[in-house]
């Protein structure tokens, strides 16, 4: 049962700390709308 609360635990750790990276990386983008149309164009 400890085995499955700890995998549990670092499963929503783990989506949390990368929801925190993908919503940092989004604020930095479009903080900076000239990088932000960069990407966006470099992605197409």
């Amino acid at each position: 049962m400890d085995e499955n609360v700890q995998k549990s635990c670092w499963s929503v750790t783990l989506w949390t700390v990368a929801a925190v990276g993908v919503a940092l990386t989004m604020i930095l983008l479009f903080n900076d709308v000239e990088s932000a149309q960069q990407a966006v164009a470099v992605a197409k």
